[in-house]
């Protein structure tokens, strides 16, 4: 560097100093108050800052996966009908562009939300439209961990895409936890795990005498719930012992007549949706011993709304129906159809016919 250019460049820096020097001089002249209004200000802009710019959220499904949502999704597509309705209970339904198949025969969709119907259905979990599935172009699709080739597909699209696996109370609220997370919805996802919560607090309260529950499946009512299924959370949370709970397996298992004559459970839940009547179980000469047929013991769970059975986002209703039905001396059918009324207004804004909350 020459003599010129070194004098210049030192110029410039005095006049800098000088500028500096200049404006720190200014808090001197400012009043007390001042400081802490600017303060409150920019807290204000920078919490601003903060509820804007919520994504990039990083999210850990249950395959594992740290998957990276950039930008809040604004077109979703759920391969399962858990997700599904769990996005209508976030109040997401009119983000929902591709739904799974078979949306026909699950009531709560034209109940709460009846445009689901009318979307493009993206298969089901043995098989799953990937093609379709790309052209509706989601931000974010949510699908079951049996799917796990076409959530890799999806992510080599440049395609958001989470694993759920909501098989029990926990994984359920993991799942809300998720896609609250995913979707901004966390508040909404909150509310509907403390109303889990205080339910189950509750049911323990109204809980009576333990009684021996047999649950019959949906194909056959020799097949029943294990110990290690949802159904079984669901019955010991309503104060009762599955006369099951016993058989090591995570699926539905498939019992004799000896067993279940010698179950002689007090008490028979037939699920929703099942494939056989309570006629049938009480017109079977070979189940007439057995205390729950005797006393004409045997209950249908509904089927107009959601499976309760099962762990959907309404599925604490399901807990909440048998506490009624097994004790209904502290908690009275009619209370509990109130508070059926209460939780599909409060979550999926519509108003229940009660004429349909049968036993």
């Amino acid at each position: 560097m020459n003599f010129w250019k070194r004098s210049v460049l030192l110029v410039l820096a005095l006049i800098m100093m000088l500028t500096f020097v200049g404006c720190s001089s200014t808090p001197e002249t400012v009043d007390v108050d001042e400081p802490v209004v600017e303060t409150a200000a920019e807290e204000q802009v920078e919490q601003e800052v903060v509820e804007e710019s919520a994504w990039p959220v990083v999210i850990t499904d249950h395959l594992g996966r740290e998957v990276t949502i950039e930008e809040k999704p604004e077109k979703l597509v759920s391969g399962y009908f858990i997700t599904s309705s769990m996005l209508i209970a976030l109040g997401l339904e009119d983000n929902v562009v591709g739904i799974e198949a078979k949306a026909n025969s699950r009531p709560i969709y034209s109940l709460a939300a009846p445009q689901l119907l009318d979307l493009h259905n993206v298969g089901t979990a043995k098989e799953f439209d990937l093609e379709g599935c790309l052209a509706l172009e989601p931000d974010l699709v949510i699908l079951p961990i049996k799917l796990k080739d076409a959530i890799e597909s999806l992510e080599g699209f440049g395609i958001s895409a989470i694993a759920v696996n909501p098989e029990d109370m926990d994984l359920l609220k993991e799942t809300l936890t998720m896609i609250g997370k995913a979707t901004g919805t966390e508040n909404k996802a909150n509310e509907l795990m403390a109303y889990y919560d205080e339910q189950v607090a509750e049911m323990g309260k109204l809980a009576g005498e333990k009684k021996m529950v047999y649950l019959g499946g949906n194909s056959d009512f020799l097949s029943t719930a294990t110990g290690k299924m949802y159904q079984n959370y669901m019955i010991e949370t309503a104060g009762a012992v599955n006369v099951a709970y016993e058989i090591d397996d995570t699926y539905w298992a498939t019992v004799s007549y000896e067993q279940l004559l010698a179950y002689n459970p007090d008490v028979i839940i037939i699920v929703p949706e099942a494939d056989y009547t309570k006629e049938d179980i009480l017109n079977d000469d070979k189940l007439a011993p057995i205390n729950a047929v005797q006393n004409n013991a045997i209950y249908v769970m509904p089927d107009s709304f959601e499976a309760w059975d099962s762990p959907v986002p309404s599925g604490i209703l399901g807990t909440m129906w048998l506490t009624s039905v097994l004790n209904e001396e502290n908690y009275p059918f009619d209370s509990f159809k109130e508070d059926v009324a209460e939780f599909y207004e409060r979550f999926y804004d519509f108003t229940v016919d009660s004429e349909k909350i049968t036993k």
